[in-house]
């Protein structure tokens, strides 16, 4: 299954809809991950995210 999270357009909106163990979960589970540039960044992820998120 190919699974897609876009980044928060609205102003002061930090939320995203996946978090690094949800994308570790369905990747190992054998589901393919795309996850929109900067998605996450506001919420505090960052690091171990830009190798398996990516458009």
């Amino acid at each position: 299954m190919k699974i897609g999270c876009v980044k928060e357009i609205k102003n002061n909106e930090y939320r995203v809809g996946l978090t690094p163990d949800n994308v570790k979960a369905y990747v190992s589970a054998g589901h393919h991950v795309y996850m929109e540039k900067g998605a996450g960044i506001g919420s505090g992820f960052t690091g171990p995210m830009s190798g398996i998120w990516s458009i």
